[in-house]
């Protein structure tokens, strides 16, 4: 890779669904090329040939980390170089006051702003294929859980219109034996109809027989008569349930394969023992957190960058006596949300991370703050781990708060 001086030229590229806008600048800030170029494989070879006039490993700057734009650019043999869209957008002011937007505009304020600040930005290095994957199975199956969620919603209030009973019988409706149910028995009448030596072998079938409710479920499903919906509200809201029900268990068959494919994932990576060492990680976290974080030691300089990243470090503001500090809401939300559920799970398996939460607690914090600061003092404990390749050692860790007198020593249990 050339050194910072040897670049003559600098691009910016503005990236959109359908198109992008490419300008080429020399180290004197004149605009030497631009070009709009559709995103499919004649948009990109355009793109390629007019990179090429202009020498190899050319400096790029553009609004994103991920994404096809950026597999082309460093296939084109182009240094990419990542910018957070705030600082695009304040680029983009610096050069047009007025408040005037336009994507040629955009692209030309990007490969300005690399020529004059790109010495002091950080490469974007290629990834591991596996982190890759790993992160983007991680993200999917998130999203379809938040879908499995908005379909619990609407099967829930589906229920409550005509079928309060099946409410009644079953707490949990993330769990597929509640949906089988309403496909087993999709009404009231149905259900009665069906009999008790019905519900005893589904209740057997699906491995929900317990001696403390089964009884309480066998009562419950006796006198689903006695309160439900009309006759017309429950033929419209069974077709609704019905269609509802099956879409979540297709939807759960594939979250199980999503699920299979992350833990083989996660297991060849070399850090999966980091990360799966961590308490209260589990077999969920632990693949989200490697796969946001990823691999490469050299991008976190030292713990504040990931605690900024992950967003549990707060923002100082300072302006002469005045001294505050605010929430910060430029973070990955991915890794925010992980840590966040992270935090809360790891007070169940350490003793230190429970006093840690309840002090602050104390304090006057809210929930979510004092997991924040728990998640911020995990980071850091990661970051350690994370650099010298070492898994979570709680014997370690409890030493070290020793020698350094630790206040959490004094408030822990003994």
């Amino acid at each position: 890779m050339k050194s910072w001086e040897e670049h003559l030229h600098f691009a910016g590229l503005d990236w959109a669904s359908d198109h992008h806008d490419l300008s080429i600048i020399n180290r004197q800030g004149q605009t030497e090329a631009s070009l709009r170029f559709s995103h499919d494989s004649d948009g990109w070879s355009q793109a390629r040939e007019l990179l090429s006039r202009f020498g190899s490993n050319i400096p790029v700057a553009v609004e994103t980390r991920h994404g096809i734009a950026i597999e082309q650019l460093q296939g084109c043999g182009c240094i990419v170089y990542p910018v957070h869209p705030l600082s695009a957008k304040q680029y983009r002011q610096r050069k047009a006051p007025s408040g005037v937007k336009d994507d040629q505009l955009d692209a030309w304020s990007l490969a300005d702003a690399l020529r004059v600040d790109g010495h002091a930005w950080k490469v974007l290095s290629p990834e591991d294929p596996l982190i890759i994957e790993l992160r983007l199975l991680c993200r999917d199956e998130i999203a379809l859980i938040e879908q499995r969620t908005a379909l619990v919603n609407q099967l829930r209030a589906a229920l409550r219109e005509y079928y309060p009973a099946a409410l009644e019988a079953f707490e949990d409706w993330t769990q597929e034996s509640a949906w089988q149910f309403i496909i087993a028995f999709p009404t009231p009448g149905e259900l009665l109809k069906a009999g008790r030596r019905r519900w005893e072998k589904f209740l057997h079938t699906h491995k929900i027989w317990r001696p403390q409710t089964a009884p309480v479920r066998l009562e419950i499903f006796a006198r689903a008569g006695q309160f439900c919906g009309s006759t017309p509200v429950t033929a419209a809201k069974r077709l609704q349930a019905l269609a509802v029900a099956k879409v979540l268990c297709t939807l759960e068959a594939q979250l199980r394969l999503y699920r299979e494919r992350i833990e083989e994932l996660f297991k060849s990576h070399p850090d999966s023992h980091l990360f799966g060492s961590l308490p209260g990680a589990g077999a969920k976290l632990a693949p989200r957190l490697l796969g946001e974080i990823g691999d490469q030691r050299e991008r976190f300089t030292d713990a504040n960058a990931l605690q900024c990243y992950a967003g549990t470090a707060p923002v100082t503001l300072r302006s002469g006596q005045i001294q505050r500090q605010r929430f910060r809401h430029s973070a990955d939300p991915i890794l925010r949300a992980s840590v966040h559920l992270w935090a809360d799970l790891s007070r169940k398996k350490c003793a230190w991370a429970e006093t840690y939460y309840k002090a602050h607690r104390a304090n006057g914090q809210s929930h979510a703050c004092a997991l924040r600061c728990l998640g911020q003092r995990w980071l850091k404990i990661l970051w350690k781990m994370w650099q010298s390749r070492s898994p979570y050692n709680e014997a370690l860790h409890t030493q070290n708060q020793v020698e350094h007198g630790s206040w959490i020593l004094q408030l822990k249990p003994s």
